[in-house]
């Protein structure tokens, strides 16, 4: 069984090392992995898989789903020709990825009390609202209430959010609901937030969610 870890892809050297760590890091649990890009970057995933032989296992390291996991992905599998290629779901929502932003707040000097804003890259497609709406419920039954607001594409802009709840005269700090760095986190600088967490990175956390996409579809086709 080969393991293809899928990212978006970014010209930003600081978030491409971030994804070469991550799949490094993934390696050392489940062996080899092929890394391969959405968007941006090559291999793209039709590339990688056509050039393979055997069972694999496709992960998207998404937070989310949406176009690029639903649609994109799936799309380049095909064009592949790759006849026994299966692709999990996205990382997200997951408690575990929850945790990871509880972390990273606690880094930035969050306490109880403090607003917080889970920015998001955002998404036009439904099952990726859902997907992010019930992240954010998941990192609210950790800190509380939590307000939801997206970097790019979506109505609830985070600046506009953090905006908002500074009128309201609170101290806000802005949790990234986001892989790893790039233009969409250093978007978040701008917001006049009091805190910004970093990117989610290579968490051990984080990690082993990617770690056990490819062991429960091992685990399956051993079956």
């Amino acid at each position: 069984m080969t393991l293809v870890l899928v990212a978006h892809g970014t010209r930003r050297p600081e978030g491409l090392a971030t994804i070469t760590e991550i799949a490094a890091a993934v390696a050392e649990q489940v062996g080899p992995v092929h890394t391969a890009f959405v968007d941006v970057l090559r291999p793209n995933p039709r590339e990688v898989l056509a050039g393979l032989s055997g069972p694999a296992t496709v992960v998207p390291a998404f937070l989310a789903s949406g176009y690029h996991v639903n649609t994109d992905l799936p799309a380049r599998v095909r064009e592949s020709g790759h006849a026994s290629a299966v692709i999990t779901r996205a990382l997200g929502p997951d408690p575990a990825i929850a945790e990871v932003m509880l972390a990273r707040l606690l880094e930035v000097g969050w306490e109880p009390g403090d607003a917080v804003v889970m920015a998001a890259a955002g998404s036009s497609d439904p099952d990726a609202h859902r997907d992010l709406h019930s992240a954010g419920r998941l990192l609210a039954d950790l800190v509380g209430e939590v307000h939801l607001g997206f970097v790019a594409t979506g109505a609830l802009k985070v600046c506009d959010v953090v905006g908002a709840l500074k009128r309201s005269g609170r101290r806000v700090v802005v949790a990234s609901h986001l892989l790893a760095p790039g233009i969409f986190h250093n978007r978040l600088g701008d917001c006049g937030a009091d805190a910004v967490t970093r990117p989610l990175g290579a968490d051990p956390r984080l990690v082993a969610l990617l770690a056990d996409r490819f062991a429960h579809v091992a685990s399956v086709s051993c079956q």
